[in-house]
């Protein structure tokens, strides 16, 4: 900004620089002040606040493009208008942001064909859908969710999966925020697994909560819904690894010879579920990357697992970029999504 902006900006130096260390430190102050209150006004405040941290941010990518766009008018021999370049950045930061903020509100469906080995013929072309990371908090509450209800009862689902993150981990009226889930009509049922934040919340709280909504939580547990298994696998508590196979093996009625799904929140333990026999794996937790360039960050973590359908033999993983959001009110470089799934067995085609 004192280079684009000149003089003008010099002489606000101290303030800019206050300004820029303030913004960012607000996330953690309001943070905790909405612990102690959750008023409208602390409600204000902690969307502002995090929301800074995706305006921030595209306001370093969009000078970065600044300074590169100089430097190329320079080798050029031509002299840039540095005011120009960086009224311009601060115009992209401004328009690329509130897309952003747009699609954060706005999941996209996406939709897909899962072959499933010895799938039973009651299950044949009936679609299930996979809803992860809402996060439903101080940001996205029963507006949205009742939206996100609406929207998923349009697919007429036979069944409705929730892999992990329903809750943000803060405080509140979690019984409230789930209501609109009653209005969700599924007739093979609602399933849940635990997710990080689960974890962070207190996993007991969250299921006291599910308990006042027909949600069936998957606790390391196995549902069998007319011939197909329905496995969820809980997220390890902090500190503790997660051995997928012994965990697996202590899931009692499951039966590795039968078709099944499994909900486990992180795109992991690949080489795992399929030794015990998965069919489908639905996951979430990376969203990936919920901002750009952060995407390039989540594949390097979870390899090409860190988004979408992958179909390895009679094992299928898809990776849902989430629903909700976490942190920074805004989505850029990718979308959220409702995942509608239509189950076929192995000998049919579309």
């Amino acid at each position: 900004m004192l280079h684009f902006f000149g003089p003008a900006a010099v002489d606000h130096r101290a303030g800019l620089v206050l300004l820029l260390v303030l913004l960012p430190l607000s996330f953690i102050a309001t943070s905790f002040l909405a612990h102690w209150s959750d008023g409208f006004l602390t409600r204000v405040l902690y969307f502002c606040s995090t929301l800074w941290l995706g305006v921030g941010l595209n306001l370093l990518l969009a000078f970065t493009l600044a300074w590169f766009t100089s430097g190329v008018l320079i080798a050029l021999g031509r002299s840039p208008h540095l005011l120009r370049l960086g009224l311009a950045a601060l115009a992209l930061t401004t328009l690329y942001s509130a897309y952003g903020i747009w699609n954060a509100y706005h999941p996209r469906l996406v939709y897909c064909t899962v072959r499933i080995k010895n799938l039973p013929p009651n299950w044949q072309y009936k679609t299930v859908v996979q809803i992860s990371d809402v996060h439903l908090g101080r940001i996205l509450g029963t507006k949205f969710l009742a939206g996100l209800v609406a929207r998923v009862n349009a697919q007429n689902p036979a069944m409705v999966l929730i892999t992990g993150d329903l809750f943000d981990g803060a405080d509140g009226n979690l019984e409230g925020l789930v209501a609109p889930v009653n209005q969700l009509v599924a007739p093979q049922g609602i399933y849940f697994a635990t997710g990080n934040h689960e974890v962070y919340l207190g996993v007991q709280r969250a299921f006291v909560a599910l308990r006042t909504v027909p949600v069936k939580v998957l606790d390391n547990e196995v549902a069998v819904v007319e011939g197909l298994q329905v496995v969820g696998i809980s997220y390890p508590d902090r500190g503790h690894a997660l051995n997928f196979a012994e965990k697996m093996a202590s899931v009692k009625g499951f039966n590795p010879a039968q078709p099944s799904i499994l909900l486990y929140h992180s795109p992991t333990q690949i080489a795992e579920a399929k030794a015990a026999g998965i069919n489908l794996q639905l996951s979430g937790h990376v969203h990936q990357g919920q901002l750009f360039p952060f995407q390039l960050v989540t594949r390097m973590m979870f390899g090409k697992y860190h988004h979408g359908l992958h179909v390895e033999g009679d094992y299928t993983l898809y990776t849902s970029s989430g629903t909700g959001l976490w942190g920074p009110t805004m989505r850029t470089g990718n979308h959220p999504e409702i995942v509608v799934i239509r189950l076929e067995g192995t000998g049919d085609r579309i």
